[in-house]
C-alpha cells in the first residue's frame, strides 16, 4: 500500500474501531488512550458535530465520487471527506441553517470534480507542469462548477468548487477575487485543504507536523488567507490537530 505516513506514528495491528468494529490495513485510524476510531467513524462523527445527522439521497454519491478522484490521484485516506468535514468544523461557527451547511460539505467533498478533463499526463506528472500544462490545470475550478451548477441542489456547493483555488489577496485563479469576494466557505476551506496538504504525505514531500502547519497558516493570513478564516481555524486547533494525526496500521503483526 503507497499511502503509509511514516512520518508519523503506525498503529499495532490487530486492533479494532471502538466504534463499527473495522479492522482495516486500507484504513486510517486515530488512537485516544485505549480507543482506536477509523477514519470513516471519525469524520461521520465530524459531520454529526456540524448538525449533519440525517443521510441525504445526494450524499453517498458525492462521498463515493469524491473517493474515485482521491483514489486517481493517490491521496492519502480519504482526503475530500476529511477536508469537507473538518470545513464545516469551521463553518459551524459561521452558518447555523443545516442545508447551507450540508451544500457547504458538498462543495468542499467536491472540490476538485473538475480534474476529471485534466489528462493524466498533466494531472499525475511527477514534475513541474509547463506553461501550457498549467493553463489546462487552472481550469479545473470552472469546469467542476459548469458539472454542478447545472442542479439547483448544488447552487452554493458549484460556487465553492468555483472559488477554492482564489487567494484572500487576489493571486489566486480562475477570477483573481480577492478578500470579501470570495465566498466565505471557500475561504475557510482554503485554510484546511492547506493543512491537509502540509499535514499528509505527498508525492514530493512527507507529512509536516501540525505547528508547523499552523505557524505557516498564521504567516499566511492576510495574503493567501482571510484572517477570520485564520481565526476560526484557531478556535478548532485541537480537533484539528486530532485530524493530522491519523495513520495506518501496522501489518503481519507489527513485524
Amino acid at each position: 500500500m503507497a499511502n503509509h505516513k511514516h512520518t508519523h506514528r503506525t498503529f499495532g495491528a490487530g486492533r479494532d474501531c471502538g466504534q463499527c468494529g473495522s479492522r482495516d490495513p486500507g484504513r486510517q485510524y486515530h488512537q485516544a488512550g485505549d480507543r482506536l476510531t477509523c477514519e470513516h467513524c471519525l469524520l461521520d462523527s465530524r459531520k454529526q458535530l456540524a448538525g449533519l445527522v440525517d443521510a441525504h439521497p445526494y450524499e453517498e454519491f458525492a462521498e463515493s465520487l469524491a473517493a474515485a478522484l482521491d483514489l486517481r490521484e493517490s491521496e492519502t485516506g480519504l482526503h475530500s471527506k476529511r477536508v469537507a468535514s473538518h470545513t464545516l468544523i469551521l463553518a459551524r461557527h459561521h452558518y447555523t441553517d443545516r442545508a447551507t451547511l450540508r451544500e457547504i460539505y458538498w462543495g468542499s467533498l467536491l472540490h476538485d470534480i473538475g480534474k476529471i478533463g485534466v489528462p493524466d499526463a498533466i494531472l499525475l506528472k511527477p514534475g513541474r507542469l509547463s506553461e501550457e500544462e498549467w493553463q489546462i490545470m487552472r481550469r479545473h475550478p470552472e469546469q467542476g462548477s459548469q458539472l454542478l451548477e447545472k442542479l439547483p441542489i448544488f447552487s452554493l456547493a458549484a460556487e465553492i468548487v468555483l472559488s477554492h483555488e482564489e487567494r484572500y489577496d487576489g493571486s489566486g485563479y480562475p477570477r483573481a477575487l480577492r478578500g470579501d469576494a470570495i465566498p466565505l466557505p471557500a475561504r475557510l476551506f482554503a485554510v484546511i485543504d492547506t493543512l491537509d496538504a502540509m499535514t499528509f504525505d505527498r508525492p514530493y514531500r512527507k507529512a509536516l507536523p501540525f505547528d508547523t502547519a499552523k505557524a505557516e497558516i498564521i504567516r499566511m493570513a492576510g495574503s493567501q488567507f482571510d484572517p477570520l478564516a485564520v481565526e476560526t481555524f484557531l478556535r478548532e486547533e485541537d480537533m484539528l490537530r486530532e485530524m493530522t494525526l491519523l495513520d495506518y496500521q501496522e501489518q503481519n503483526g507489527g513485524g
